[in-house]
């Protein structure tokens, strides 16, 4: 799985506080997984990354190419990695895992010397920072379990 690791000291404090009134996190776990899972999902049908930026469109090799029984998205070849996006919660360490099941994400969401960065999960993956609408809607689960 494509993984990227966020440290972020609102997520950290939160987390304590909720293990500290709650003795089961795994619900607040799960809606996060699901939820980034699904802002995921998102990019692929609006062909942007996380801060809204368009993907760059194929270049000419990719092109001529691709195969005639593929999809004809960007990203979308045969589904192949949208289909593994998934989410994995883990209460025991306060952490969830969204990502992907196939090792070709890396590429795309970090892009290569031949291949533009098309980011699918986080506004910067070599910091692992979130995009604020992201970060937002975790911190916004993060505080309805924490004060309801």
């Amino acid at each position: 799985m494509l993984t990227i690791d966020v440290y972020h000291q609102q997520f950290t404090e939160a987390f304590a506080a909720l293990r500290a009134r709650a003795h089961n996190i795994a619900p607040a776990l799960h809606e996060i997984g699901y939820t980034l899972e699904n802002v995921a999902r998102g990019r692929f049908e609006s062909q942007s990354d996380p801060l809204g930026n368009p993907w760059a469109p194929w270049k000419p090799s990719t092109v001529q190419s691709y195969p005639k029984d593929g999809h004809r998205r960007v990203l979308e070849r045969y589904g192949d990695m949208l289909g593994s996006l998934n989410y994995q919660a883990d209460p025991s360490n306060s952490s969830v895992r969204v990502g992907f099941g196939v090792e070709y994400a890396t590429y795309h969401e970090w892009g290569t010397k031949h291949m533009d960065r098309r980011g699918m999960l986080t506004a910067n993956p070599d910091t692992g920072e979130l995009a604020p609408e992201d970060t937002a809607l975790v911190m916004d689960i993060l505080h309805r379990h924490l004060f309801t």
